[in-house]
């Protein structure tokens, strides 16, 4: 793929998540990929609990797009600098912010006007004078080196265009002995026409890579101790809502040969690994 291409892909994502962030009704990839088409989509349907969500602005919470808690059984401790790609609406860091304590430091990188400024908001809000938003890529993340104890993600990773490059940034930015914990997204064996939309790609389908891809870039950008520490596949109500948020045809003819398609593909996965700690 060329950079054009690449940045094409991230435009789509970036007009995507600011059209979500607008709508504000947890409409983005977690919500849809990872709840129930039965139910209201909601950051408590995807491993957070309510203790948590009292614990920050409404807005954050309504707005999560993430599909899982990538804090859920994370040892993050006071004092800790924590790092969050594609933080959103702010949910994660204001977590994190908790977590770190006074001491502590939580950085998020978004590259969506509109998701800064909603996060910044709730950060105001919330009186959480130890994180910041940067903006950037996370390609390229405004984040020194060896610098974060714990890089976090919510269903972000599986929407870059490339990963290889992702995933050698969290190398860098982490300090020796520093973990990832993300939550995502992938998906094994989809069809082209799957791959090949627009709609789909933001719906954090179509760019998604198998777990074993995932693995190996990890372990391939110099991390150790890869591995998926949690794993659901989604069945075909949930699926139907994915394709349903994004107004692809599944209530015409066909539809239900299109959601079989996909059955047994997109996996919700949280992936751990770490930076060997004598670098």
């Amino acid at each position: 793929m060329t950079t054009e291409h690449h940045d094409n892909i991230r435009k789509d994502v970036r007009q995507a998540y600011t059209e979500a962030i607008t709508r504000s009704s947890g409409s983005g990839c977690a919500s849809r990929c990872c709840t129930s088409a039965s139910t209201s989509p909601g950051a408590e349907q995807i491993g957070y609990s309510k203790a948590d969500l009292d614990e920050v602005p409404v807005d954050a919470a309504s707005s999560s797009f993430g599909c899982g808690n990538p804090l859920a059984f994370a040892g993050v401790e006071e004092g800790h600098i924590v790092v969050d790609l594609g933080s959103g609406a702010g949910l994660d860091l204001l977590l994190a912010a908790r977590s770190v304590g006074p001491t502590g430091r939580v950085i998020g990188i978004d590259m969506t006007d509109a998701m800064i400024e909603t996060a910044r908001a709730n950060i105001a809000q919330a009186g959480a004078a130890n994180v910041e938003v940067r903006k950037g890529i996370i390609e390229q993340m405004p984040v020194d080196d060896d610098s974060a104890d714990w890089v976090i993600s919510n269903c972000v990773i599986n929407l870059s265009p490339e990963k290889d490059r992702v995933f050698a940034e969290i190398y860098r930015v982490l300090k020796p002995g520093g973990t990832m914990q993300v939550s995502d997204i992938v998906a094994q064996d989809l069809p082209e026409w799957a791959r090949d939309r627009t709609d789909v790609f933001t719906a954090c389908v179509g760019g998604a890579i198998s777990e074993a891809e995932y693995l190996e870039g990890l372990r391939a950008a110099g991390l150790v101790d890869a591995e998926v520490t949690e794993r659901v596949v989604l069945d075909n109500a949930q699926i139907k809502a994915v394709l349903d948020s994004q107004e692809l045809p599944i209530s015409v003819s066909g539809g239900e040969r299109i959601i079989d398609s996909l059955a047994g593909k997109i996996v919700s996965v949280k992936v751990r690994a770490s930076k060997p700690a004598n670098q």
